[in-house]
C-alpha cells in the first residue's frame, strides 16, 4: 500500500506517518507555547487512512474491510487509540474452523443403534464433505481477498494475476455439484447409505486440473519474483497478518486444490476400510479408487512434462557444441538438485530422461536461469562411479595438497565411456541419504544403457573327440569332455592291439595332436573368462 504526497507521488507507510508526525509537531510548536505539554499524534492504525479519495466504490469498500479488520480490536475499548506508540497491542487472532465429527451431532438414542464400524464409516463420508466445503471457501476467498484487490489497486497487471492464479474460478462449480449431489443421497440425521455411484460419476472431471498443476511451477516462481516488488509484499504481508488468513500465506491458498486432490486414494480407502464386505458401496468405492489413481497418474504425468519443459527453455548455452537434441527432445525430468563439484562450486544438475546436464545458476536482470557447464553426458555414454568417503580431497588443488581435512563424504563420479569425449566429474551430496537418492536415480537411468558381459558358453567351442578338428559338435560341460575322452583313448588303444605296430605311430600321433587340441581349449577358456572378469562394470 502506498500513501500520495503534496506532489502527487507516492510515498511508502511508514515514511508517510513519519512525515505527517513531524508536520503536526511543527504547525502545534508554531501555534502553542512551548511551555505546554504536548500529545504526540496517535499512530495512523489503518491502511484505508491513507489512500485518497476515490470514485470507485470497489475499491472504497475494501478499504472499509481493510480498515474493519485494524479496527475491529479498537472498538472493544475507546482508549486504544491514546495509547503510546511504542506500546503494541496485540495481534488479532487468526480466524479458526470448527472441527466437529459427525458423531458429535448425533442424539444418544440414535448413536447407540450404529455399530462402531458404521460410524467410522460415517465420519470419513463427512470428513470427504466438509472438505469439500473448505476447498470452496478457500478458492473463493483466493479470488476476493487476493486477486481481485490487487487488480483494482494495480498492484499487478491482470496478465500477471492470470498467470499466478490460473483458472480457480472454473473449479468452484465442479466441487459444488459434488456437495449437491451428495445432499441428495444424504439421510435427515446425516448419514449416507452408498457414495460410491456418485464418486465414479464424479471423480473424471478433476481432470479438469490437469492444467492448473502443469502451471504450478512457473506461478510459484512469478509470484516469487513479485515479492520483491515492495508494494506486493506489503500487500501479502497485511493479508498473512488479517485473521482471514488464518496464518495461511497466499502461495498457500493457491496449492491447496493440489494438496486436496492427492488426498482423496486416502480418503476413499478410509471409506472403504470401514464399509463391511457386504455393503453394496464396496464394489463402486474400489472402482472409484482405481480411477482417482489414474486421474492422479495423468495429472503427474502432465505436470512432469511441463517441469521438464520449463527447466529446458531457463538452460542457457555458452557452446553451440554443448546443445545436445537428446535436451529438447526430453519430456521427462529424472532427478534434479544442487551437488558441489570438486573444487567446492555448486552445480544444479539436470538429469533428463536421456542426458545428464550440469549447470550453474545464474541471475540476469531479474531472471532466473541455468549456464550449462562443461559438455552434457549422454546416459548411453555414461559410467557412474561409486567413491568411498575419504578417496578425494576436496576444494581444489591447492587446498588438497596440504592438510587431511578436506577428506569429502558422500561423493561419487559421473564420466563419459570415452574419455576423449569429455571431462569426468565429481559431485559431492549434503549427506549419504542424497548421495544414495542421486546414485539410485543415475543408475536407473543406465541400466538399459548398460551392456551386460557375454557369460562364456562351452557350446561356442568345437568338441573334443576322436577325429579332433573335423568334427565340430558341441558340447557341454568337461565331465562330458572327460568321458569322450576315455571312449577315444580305448578305442586307441583297441585299434592298436588290432593293428599292430604300423598303427601304433599313427595312434599316438592322433593322441598328441588330441591332448595339444584340448590344451588349447583349456588356456582359450581360461583367458575369456579372465577377459570377463577384467571387463569393466558399468553402473
Amino acid at each position: 500500500m502506498v500513501a500520495h504526497d503534496d506532489a502527487g507521488g507516492l510515498l511508502p507507510i511508514k515514511r508517510t506517518i513519519r512525515v505527517i508526525d513531524a508536520q503536526n509537531q511543527t504547525f502545534r510548536e508554531q501555534e502553542e507555547p512551548s511551555n505546554k505539554r504536548v500529545r504526540s499524534l496517535a499512530r495512523v492504525t489503518s491502511l484505508a487512512n491513507l489512500i485518497s479519495p476515490v470514485r470507485n466504490g470497489a475499491v472504497r469498500r475494501f478499504g472499509q474491510t481493510i480498515q474493519s479488520f485494524s479496527l475491529r480490536g479498537d472498538t472493544k475499548s475507546p482508549a486504544s487509540g491514546q495509547k503510546p506508540c511504542g506500546r503494541l497491542t496485540a495481534p488479532t487472532p487468526p480466524k479458526r474452523r470448527n472441527s466437529v465429527l459427525w458423531s458429535e451431532t448425533l442424539d444418544v438414542t440414535m448413536k447407540e443403534t450404529l455399530s462402531t464400524k458404521e460410524i467410522k464409516r460415517q465420519e470419513a463420508i463427512y470428513e470427504l464433505s466438509r472438505g469439500e466445503q473448505d476447498l470452496i471457501e478457500d478458492l473463493k476467498l483466493a479470488r476476493k481477498a487476493y486477486h481481485d484487490p490487487m487488480l483494482k489497486l494495480s498492484i499487478m497487471s491482470e496478465e500477471e494475476l492470470s498467470h499466478i492464479f490460473g483458472d480457480l474460478d472454473s473449479y468452484i462449480p465442479l466441487h459444488e455439484d459434488f456437495l449437491e449431489k451428495l445432499g441428495q443421497v444424504t439421510r435427515p440425521d446425516g448419514s449416507v447409505e452408498q457414495i460410491g455411484p456418485i464418486l465414479v460419476e464424479w471423480l473424471p472431471g478433476l481432470n479438469a486440473y490437469k492444467a492448473y498443476c502443469s502451471n504450478q511451477l512457473a506461478a510459484k516462481a512469478l509470484l516469487d519474483q513479485k515479492k520483491q516488488d515492495a508494494r506486493v509484499q506489503d500487500f501479502l504481508q497485511r493479508c498473512l497478518e488479517s485473521p482471514f488468513s488464518r496464518k495461511l500465506d497466499l502461495w498457500s491458498f493457491l496449492d491447496i486444490p493440489r494438496s486436496r486432490l492427492v488426498k482423496y486414494p486416502l480418503l476413499l480407502k478410509e471409506i472403504l476400510r470401514h464399509t463391511a464386505n457386504d455393503h453394496p458401496d464396496v464394489q463402486s468405492l474400489e472402482e472409484a479408487i482405481c480411477l482417482i489413481q489414474g486421474v492422479l497418474s495423468d495429472i503427474n504425468l502432465k505436470k512432469g512434462e511441463s517441469e521438464c519443459q520449463y527447466y529446458i527453455d531457463k538452460l542457457e548455452y555458452l557452446d553451440e557444441k554443448q546443445r545436445d537434441p537428446r535436451i529438447e527432445a526430453s519430456k521427462v525430468l529424472l532427478c534434479h538438485g544442487e551437488l558441489k563439484n570438486k573444487n567446492g562450486h555448486k552445480l544444479y544438475i539436470f538429469l533428463f530422461q536421456e542426458i545428464l546436464v550440469l549447470t550453474r545458476p545464474v541471475t540476469r536482470n531479474e531472471r532466473h536461469s541455468y549456464q550449462v557447464y562443461r559438455q552434457p553426458i549422454p546416459v548411453q555414454d555414461l559410467v557412474l562411479e561409486d567413491l568411498q568417503d575419504g578417496d578425494v580431497k576436496m576444494g581444489g588443488s591447492f587446498r588438497g595438497a596440504f592438510g587431511n581435512s578436506d577428506k569429502a563424504k558422500n561423493i561419487f563420479r559421473v564420466r563419459f565411456r570415452d574419455s576423449s569425449s569429455g571431462q569426468s566429474h565429481t559431485l559431492q551430496a549434503n549427506d549419504i541419504f542424497h548421495k544414495q537418492q542421486w546414485f539410485n536415480c543415475i543408475q536407473a537411468a543406465v541400466a538399459p544403457f548398460q551392456p551386460s558381459p557375454v557369460p562364456f558358453e562351452m557350446k561356442d567351442l568345437p568338441e573334443l573327440s576322436e577325429e579332433g578338428e573335423e568334427n565340430h559338435q558341441p558340447f557341454g560341460s568337461s565331465a562330458k569332455i572327460q568321458r569322450r575322452q576315455a571312449s577315444a583313448s580305448g578305442s586307441f588303444r583297441l585299434e592298436l592291439g588290432e593293428n599292430g605296430a604300423e598303427d601304433d605311430a599313427a595312434g599316438e600321433a592322433k593322441s598328441v595332436k588330441s591332448y595339444r587340441m584340448h590344451s588349447a581349449l583349456r588356456r582359450s577358456r581360461d583367458k575369456n573368462q579372465t577377459s570377463v572378469k577384467r571387463k569393466e562394470t558399468l553402473v
